[in-house]
């Protein structure tokens, strides 16, 4: 039969283990469970994808101020670039057709773009895409999405400081500064509060708005 372990006395505090080192406290060692060790993973490996967007909801102001210079050329023929975006403010979205998370947040992105166009917010897609482009044109088509899109190159995402997953969204103000930068398919919910500020936000004299992009620039 096992041996019976004497009950500890009430009060006495527990011993550590016999293979754990002496330096380490008995108490920090009751706290390493697979369960907490695990909930702890979890949180370092969420905090800097979720902090983004707390920061995007609280107004806080993106540290690195990158000013992307790129140039594409949409799914409908136009040619957009920094330049001709400046004084707009811009939501720039990298996304995939492979990608479900990317799937299940262009609907927000087309009602985003919808509400608000006219005051000034451009809505352009950048798709990573390797496939033929009528596979991107004909995945835009089936779910009516209208804001510009372009197939890009790795130089082009590099251009917005690159990307660690998908969807990956970026916004940038009239001066053509990247202000936030958020990962997943909840960027349209937590962006909307900074689209208001930016917005609200009076253009520099030499931030001069140039005409929006058609709406159907992705036919």
């Amino acid at each position: 039969m096992p041996e019976e372990r004497e009950p500890r006395p009430a009060g006495e505090p527990a011993r550590a283990p016999a293979w754990a080192p002496a330096w380490i406290p008995a108490r920090l060692l009751r706290w390493l469970t697979l369960s907490n060790l695990f909930t702890a993973a979890v949180v370092l490996w969420a905090a800097p994808r979720c902090w983004p967007h707390v920061e995007a909801l609280l107004g806080v102001r993106q540290r690195a101020a990158l000013r992307p210079d790129y140039a594409v050329t949409t799914r409908g023929g136009d040619r957009l670039t920094a330049d001709s975006l400046r004084g707009r403010v811009v939501f720039v979205n990298v996304w995939a057709t492979w990608c479900p998370p990317c799937r299940a947040e262009m609907p927000a992105l087309q009602q985003l773009a919808n509400a608000y166009a006219a005051d000034g917010l451009v809505m352009l897609g950048l798709s990573v895409d390797r496939g033929p482009a009528q596979a991107v044109d004909a995945f835009l088509a089936e779910r009516d999405i209208s804001y510009p899109v372009a197939i890009v190159t790795d130089e082009v995402i590099t251009a917005f400081g690159g990307v660690r997953g998908y969807p990956t969204s970026f916004l940038v103000d009239r001066q053509g500064v990247v202000r936030h930068t958020v990962m997943g398919p909840v960027g349209p919910l937590t962006l909307r509060p900074a689209i208001k500020r930016l917005l609200a936000e009076r253009p520099t004299a030499t931030a001069t708005p140039s005409p929006p992009a058609r709406p159907d620039a992705v036919r």
